[in-house]
Parts: C-alpha cells; sequence; structure tokens
C-alpha cells in the first residue's frame, strides 16, 4: 500500500565480520549507475550552511545573485535526479519576480519547458480551494464552524455515522474530519476517530466540502474557482478541469527512469487533487495570501493560525494515536505552516506520483517559492531548491519524508537498473551489515523503490524489494499489504491472499487490505 502509517523501527542487522569486496562492489554500482555523482558535481560533496530568510530579501542585486545560482544549479541537480521538467517562481515583497522553466516538457520530444507550461499541481490544489472557501465565509455565504451536512443534507456516503455532523469547513481545511486520505475501492466512507480530535490528512474531506460549496452557490466546482480565484488574480492558465489549450501546453509525466507516463486529463473537478497550472499563475496566488489580496485581515490571520499541531510520525494517523505533536509544525486553514527563527511560514507538497509540487512562503518576510516538476522524483531535489532560493529552516521536508536524490534507496534503485535485482539486493544485504538504522534504507523508502518497480513494470523485481521489506519489518502490515498487490499484479492470487491476509491480521483497521481480500476471494471462487 502506498500511503504509509507509523512505520516500525528497523531491525538492526547482526554484526557480522566486514565484507569489504561486497561493500565495495555496491559502492562502485551506485557510482556507475550515477555517473558523475560523486565526482562531478561539488553540489554533492560540499553540504552548505542555508542562509536565513531574512538575509536573502534586501536588494535586486541579492535576488540577480539567487537567480544566478539557481540557473547554475538546477540543471546538475534535474541530471542527478532523472528530472525532465521543472518551472520555479519566487516571491519576494509579495510580488512574483521571477519564473523560469527549466529542461523538457517530455524526456522523448525534447520539447523545452516554457513559460506557459502547464504542470499538475496536485496536493496544491487545497490551498487555492481554502482561499476560495474563506472568500465565500467573508461574503457571509458560508460559516466555517457550521456542520457540512447541514448546507449538503444526508448521510453523504458516510452512512448514519452521527459524527458526520460534526464535520465543518474548519475541521476539513485542518485536516481533523477523522476520514481517510482516499477511502480506495470501498464505495462506503468511514469515520476513523472523532473529528477534531488529531490531524491525518485527508482528500476526501476537500471533496464533501466542495460537494456543499457547489449546493450553497449552485455552481459546478470549477465555475466557482474561475470566479473566486483565477479571474480575480489574473491565473489565465489555471483550471480543475482539463482545457484544451493543455494539449499543447502541459508538460508530461514521468517515472523514477525519467519516462514519459500516461497523460492525466481530469473531466471533473477535484478540489483536493486536479488543478492544472502554471508556476508563474501559482506564483501570484502565493504572493496573495502574502499580502493579503481578496481575505478580510481576521480571516487571513485565521487561514495562518495553527488550528491543530501534526504528529511527528506522519501525515495518516487514522490508524494510530497521534503521540507525539511537533513543536514547530501544525496545520491552518488549508495549509501547512512552520513555526521557526524565521517566524510563520506557510507551505505544502503536491503528489500526483509521477508529478510533484512544493510550495513555502515567509509571511513577516513576504518571500516565497513554488516548484513544479514532471516526475515522481520531483521532490528529491526539494530541499537543495529550497535551501538555495529562500534560505531559512524547513521542518516540513523532513516531515514528509522523500528521500534525497542521493540516498541509499535512490543509490538502490540505480544498481538494480545496471546490475539487475539479484546482485543488487545481494550486494546491498551485504553493504549494510554493520550499519546504523540511519544509514540504511527505512521501511518507507523500500516501499516506495517497490512502487517505482511496479510503475516500470518490473513485476518480479519489485516482488524481490518488497520480499526484503517484509523480512525487515515483519511487524508492519504495510509491507504485507504491498508484497501482496505486486504478487495479485503478478497474478499469484495464493500468495497475494496470504500477504493480505497477514497484513489485516496485523493491522485489523487495514481497509484496503480488507477489501482486496474480498476481491480476491470473489474471483477465486469463480
Amino acid at each position: 500500500m502506498r500511503s504509509q502509517t507509523k512505520l516500525n523501527p528497523v531491525p538492526r542487522p547482526k554484526v557480522k565480520p566486514q565484507n569489504m569486496r561486497a561493500m565495495r562492489r555496491f559502492i562502485q554500482s551506485a557510482i556507475v549507475a550515477i555517473v558523475g555523482l560523486a565526482c562531478g558535481s561539488s553540489l554533492a560533496q560540499q553540504p552548505t550552511v542555508a542562509p536565513t530568510a531574512s538575509q536573502l530579501v534586501r536588494s535586486i542585486d541579492k535576488l540577480e545573485q539567487v537567480t544566478d545560482r539557481l540557473q547554475r544549479m538546477v540543471p546538475d541537480l534535474m541530471q542527478q535526479a532523472d528530472v525532465p521538467g521543472l518551472s520555479i517562481a519566487l516571491i519576494q515583497k509579495g510580488e512574483v519576480v521571477w519564473h523560469h522553466g527549466f529542461g523538457v516538457k517530455d524526456s522523448k520530444t525534447k520539447e523545452p519547458v516554457a513559460d506557459t507550461t502547464v504542470f499538475e499541481a496536485a496536493s496544491l490544489s487545497k490551498p487555492v480551494f481554502a482561499y476560495a472557501v474563506l472568500k465565500l465565509v467573508d461574503a457571509g455565504k458560508f460559516d466555517l464552524d457550521k456542520p457540512l451536512n447541514q448546507y449538503l443534507p444526508g448521510g453523504y456516503d458516510v452512512g448514519d455515522d452521527p459524527r458526520l455532523g460534526q464535520i465543518t469547513a474548519r475541521r476539513v481545511l485542518s485536516h481533523t474530519t477523522g476520514f481517510p486520505n482516499w477511502r480506495g475501492g470501498d464505495p462506503a466512507l468511514k469515520i476513523f476517530f472523532t473529528p477534531g480530535e488529531r490531524f491525518s490528512y485527508s482528500g476526501e474531506g476537500f471533496v464533501y466540502l466542495s460537494k456543499a460549496i457547489e449546493q450553497v452557490t449552485g455552481e459546478k466546482l470549477n465555475d466557482f474557482m474561475k470566479r473566486m480565484v483565477f479571474e480575480p488574480l489574473a491565473m489565465t492558465n489555471s483550471s480543475y478541469v482539463w482545457q484544451s489549450s493543455y494539449d499543447s501546453q502541459k508538460t508530461s509525466r514521468h517515472n523514477a527512469a525519467g519516462e514519459p507516463t500516461p497523460q492525466n486529463k481530469p473531466n471533473g473537478a477535484n478540489a483536493a487533487a486536479s488543478l492544472h497550472t502554471t508556476a508563474q499563475d501559482y506564483g501570484r496566488f502565493v504572493a496573495a495570501i502574502l499580502k493579503g489580496t481578496g481575505l478580510k485581515k481576521e480571516t487571513r490571520e485565521q487561514m495562518l493560525t495553527p488550528q491543530i499541531k501534526v504528529d511527528e510520525g506522519g501525515a495518516n494517523t487514522t490508524g494510530r494515536p497521534a503521540d507525539k505533536l511537533s513543536p514547530t509544525l501544525s496545520w491552518g486553514l488549508g495549509v501547512g505552516l512552520q513555526t521557526t527563527a524565521d517566524g510563520i511560514s506557510f507551505w505544502h507538497w503536491g503528489d500526483n506520483g509521477d508529478c510533484k509540487a512544493y510550495f513555502v512562503a515567509f509571511d513577516k518576510q513576504k518571500l516565497g517559492i513554488v516548484v513544479f516538476a514532471n516526475s515522481t522524483n520531483g521532490l528529491s531535489i526539494m530541499p537543495e531548491l529550497v535551501a538555495e532560493a529562500v534560505g531559512g529552516q524547513h521542518p516540513a521536508l523532513a516531515w514528509i519524508k522523500y528521500e534525497s536524490y542521493k540516498s541509499p534507496a535512490r543509490n538502490l534503485f540505480k544498481s538494480i537498473q545496471a546490475s539487475g535485482t539479484e546482485a543488487a539486493l545481494r550486494e546491498y544485504r551485504q553493504w549494510r551489515t554493520g550499519r546504523t538504522a540511519t544509514e540504511v534504507i527505512n521501511e518507507a523508502q523500500m516501499n516506495r523503490l517497490g512502487y517505482n518497480l511496479l510503475g516500470l513494470k518490473r513485476v518480479k523485481d519489485a516482488i524481490e524489494v518488497f520480499k526484503l521489506n517484509v523480512e525487515d519489518y515483519p511487524q508492519s502490515f504495510n509491507t504485507y499489504d504491498s508484497l501482496g498487490e505486486a504478487y495479485m499484479i503478478d497474478g499469484n492470487k495464493e500468495l497475494a491472499i496470504k500477504n493480505y491476509e497477514r497484513s489485516v491480521e496485523l493491522n485489523t483497521m487495514n481497509a484496503n487490505g480488507v477489501g482486496m481480500l474480498k476481491k480476491l476471494r470473489e474471483n477465486k471462487q469463480d
């Protein structure tokens, strides 16, 4: 299963005599696979200390220095991370002062990324929708704290759970509904905990709120967004549904190997995930928040005021308690919040699989960056980009848990491509002997590696990777869930059922596992 709950600590391997040949082979294969990573880039060798945000927002000369460095640095990062195309917008003093495209829209056609190239915003859709909802609140046509089932009568897809009456727009925008991120194949939508109790990231909540908004306004969602946001902010290339102009404007999507994958063309608007836009357009939206454009002062303050602290273990707490709250990260109304030495900054990440996105903006300094990437590897270079562009501290980048382009997992992926799965995993097993948990590939990273291989249709290779993850994390329901999925794709129903059963034994609340078992057993009887 792709979504992660709290991960089990990695078991430390028994220390055996060091196999230096194996270590050398693994390191050499990684170096061969990532030509120039270790020796061709001073960036990879020398960590830099990021300046604070306030040190960067000084003058036009400082902007020119930043953009010059970005134009030298970004192509090298993209090459190392297999990211074909990227688009960046910089905001200073509350204005979009620079935007630039890098690389290509499609790794096969080689058409360059232009200023008008459209990217998938993925979950960066959510803050834009939140802004529109808050404008409706300011107009006196919607109440943040009124139960949504009073706007949209009935049980929605929840049924007769009385807790639906506790779900409000505020709880949707702060991710405290109790809904899962997505319901998967189950037509029913479950509330996993009492609304307002804790943070658990949910796209489903945003969809529910959008249905209520459509009921109140009598408009389709994209028409509402166009009227409330796109037209007032001159976001001329933005839409939650596919536009005919996107046939030529939009970038392709790319997998972990940098190969194009099927295009995503949403016919229906999804408030949580379907926004298509440009870096310049999205920069205008971030600038509007920084300047307070379109919102009452007190409403903007609410948007950027912590509503709930997040759990340090990650964004999903439907199957576990939030037992360790972050001292620096919380959620406002539609945006994540960081509280650091530079004050409050608001941010969000986007992940639609083979495209990624990120933005962060510092409220006091009126400084920010927007980044869109047409690759599943896009977030692997985000710490370097953000550090160079705006500086400061960014605990959010660690919290979302995307491994670096130069991580052990990425090196293993390159090694698998160069040497084959059997040899690469054998050398990795030997290489990691005696190393600490922080040095080796963790559960989430190995899980993503397996899904990257599934995406490349290397199903047998993915099975071997998932088997290693089960071996390392035998008490994690998610490792068995992922292995079960791989066996199902491979057509091995017996082993698929066996692994899904073990996953559900370990976590009876694993709705995905329960649903897949039902499907497999029904098909088996047929």
